[in-house]
């Protein structure tokens, strides 16, 4: 320590040294859950999360700087593609201008959290998501365990605390998303170009005899690439068949998977979060380490018990769930629906556009309609799930005017067909039509969103006495038929419709025979024209 305030006296360094970061590691707090597959079989979904079926999520870092959309960070540095030119056009060389000096150029100076949380939580969030840090490795707040944060990098804000306070002033549950266990292999293409630098190199003056803004950081920090790329690397789309550490992936270092782990565990204990996010196959290191992992499980799951009378009331989502896996963290899909009721919950993620910002979408006007996503959320809640939709943020900390248009749309439907969402159940069928006819296999992690819905598929779900069949679509003609309610559907399992309203108008005329429920349409269109959605209240069979 008398060495570094020496330093830092005679003035040879502007950044507090790496060696101020240094601290111990951060202890697996101890409860009922150990870091074993059988221990944290345990977990069990909460209620409180099977409830609220509808999230947002701001997806939002430095990479949104550029509104260049998805993967910018490793884009920019691939020379054959789109983004590496878009850089080169706005910022210059990335050897010059790398992912390290975008961190410094964002500003975040028109974010208004609690304006935003408020906003979503005024459309039906019944919680809220924040990025935590991408691939790029930026910790996105006051982390101790890493120099590359919001703090003290860029806004200079605690963008994490920040959505935090807003949060628990609104009374919407807190979930952080974690992607940085990948930035090992990720930020590899940046050794062509700034990603070797060390922190000595912060040391030697600019051309121009300034001081770089860098000095006293260590890019290491941030790219984490004192080490021989993967094989392969210089295929762009070798990352994906490496995912899981596999197929010649470099191997990351032990220090850099317990500093990942040192990083969650220290963000759990800081802002208390409901929900965390592993942007990963299962969760960080699965493929080549599972301790890390487990040990951030058993450490979430203890945090929460310990806290409400040894219950925990939390929840983890990793991707590409096996049924082991399944029974100790959240499935989660990415883009995409299953075909069909599942056992447990899980949740869909996507995005209206690009998970970064993209100008060119906006400029397209190519972003998810509400209708879009409205169907989307019943056909995932149909199916005992749960959607986390983003809305794409600009680097300056705003959304845009066509993302609010959107939002106002959805709220619109939301307001008045929102119970047929929040508190439900999956019925004895998740729903009817040709899209539930047809197989549409998911693909990897997800991927299969794209699916034409329309006013001739139907989908259900249930609170109490209530069957709620959503039409994801007005239909042409004056009157809706389901077969689901036929007498003797082996769905209604011997109960009989008594009644049938239209939400946000109020009760129909309806007649019941071997075809189905047939009900008369009004011509109105209560909430908009995204979908109508028919309460049919069950009484038992005589």
């Amino acid at each position: 320590m008398r060495n570094i305030i020496a330093a830092v006296a005679a003035g040879l360094c502007t950044l507090a040294p790496a060696a101020l970061w240094a601290r111990a590691d951060e202890p697996v707090e101890q409860g009922p859950f150990a870091p074993t597959w059988e221990s944290l079989e345990q977990w069990e979904c909460p209620e409180w999360f099977r409830d609220a079926k509808f999230g947002i999520w701001a997806h939002w870092g430095p990479q949104c700087q550029a509104e260049a959309g998805d993967w910018y960070a490793r884009g920019m540095y691939l020379a054959d593609n789109w983004q590496h030119k878009y850089h080169v056009e706005h910022y210059g060389s990335p050897a010059l201008f790398g992912m390290k000096d975008l961190c410094h150029a964002w500003k975040a100076e028109r974010w208004e959290p609690e304006a935003l949380v408020r906003l979503y939580k005024s459309v039906g969030a019944q919680f809220f998501f924040t990025l935590g840090q991408h691939h790029d490795n930026f910790d996105l707040w006051d982390s101790p365990y890493q120099e590359w944060n919001s703090v003290r990098v860029g806004p200079q804000r605690d963008i994490v605390g920040e959505w935090a306070a807003a949060c628990k002033k609104l009374g919407l549950p807190l979930g952080v998303s974690i992607h940085g266990a990948h930035a090992w292999t990720w930020f590899e293409p940046a050794q062509a170009y700034d990603g070797n630098l060390t922190k000595a190199d912060g040391y030697t003056p600019n051309a121009d005899g300034t001081e770089k803004w860098w000095r006293g950081l260590d890019p290491q920090e941030l790219y984490a690439q004192a080490h021989e790329r993967s094989a392969g690397w210089e295929d762009g789309g070798s990352i994906h068949r490496q995912w899981d550490w596999q197929n010649g992936a470099s191997q990351p270092s032990q220090a850099y998977k317990v500093k990942l782990q040192n990083r969650v565990l220290q963000l759990i204990n800081a802002y208390d979060p409901q929900m965390l996010y592993f942007d990963d196959t299962v969760f960080p290191f699965w493929g080549c380490d599972d301790s890390v992992g487990l040990n951030i499980l058993a450490h979430f799951y203890n945090h929460s018990a310990n806290r409400h009378g040894g219950r925990q009331q939390v929840v983890a989502m990793g991707k590409v769930l096996g049924e082991k896996h399944k029974r100790v963290l959240m499935w989660d899909v990415e883009r995409g629906v299953p075909d069909s009721i599942q056992a447990l919950p899980w949740q869909t993620c996507t995005c209206i556009g690009a998970w970064h910002y993209d100008r060119g979408i906006y400029e397209r006007n190519d972003y998810k309609s509400a209708a879009r996503v409205a169907h989307m959320l019943v056909d995932v809640v149909s199916k005992n799930g749960c959607l986390l939709l983003s809305i794409p943020m600009r680097g300056e900390g705003t959304i845009d005017e066509r993302e609010v248009a959107m939002l106002g749309e959805l709220k619109a439907w939301m307001d008045v067909n929102g119970e047929s969402i929040f508190g439900t159940r999956p019925w004895t069928t998740f729903g009817e039509g040709p899209l539930a006819e047809k197989s549409n296999p998911l693909s990897a992690q997800g991927f299969n969103e794209n699916i034409g819905y329309s006013a001739a598929d139907i989908r259900f779900n249930a609170k109490g006495n209530t069957v709620y069949a959503t039409l994801l679509g007005w239909p042409d003609a004056a009157a809706a038929t389901i077969k689901s309610f036929a007498t003797g559907s082996p769905h209604m399992k011997g109960a009989k419709v008594a009644a049938v309203k239209l939400l946000g108008l109020g009760t129909l005329a309806y007649t019941v025979d071997a075809d189905g429920l047939h009900v008369a349409l009004p011509a109105t269109h209560p909430g908009g024209d995204i979908a109508p959605v028919l309460a049919v209240e069950l009484a038992p069979g005589s």
